[in-house]
């Protein structure tokens, strides 16, 4: 079974954010798929395990950017 999420992010602006954002949230256990929309402030993350919206924060924050909430 696969969980999808959309959950806004500040801090991004550019592409290189995008890549550095997805990065760390590709490390996250279970995750198949994200895609970062810098524009947006959106990053929709699908995996094939529960999403846990602190180990979201965690990798986003270690990425260098803020995670809003779910969106």
């Amino acid at each position: 079974m696969s969980t999808t999420a959309v959950f806004t992010v500040e801090g991004m602006s550019c592409g290189h954010c995008e890549r550095t954002v997805t990065a760390g949230l590709t490390a996250l256990s279970g995750v198949t798929n994200v895609t970062a929309d810098a524009k947006a402030g959106r990053v929709t993350v699908e995996s094939t395990e529960p999403l846990q919206d602190d180990q979201i924060r965690s990798a986003v924050t270690g990425a260098g950017f803020a995670l809003v909430g779910r969106a």
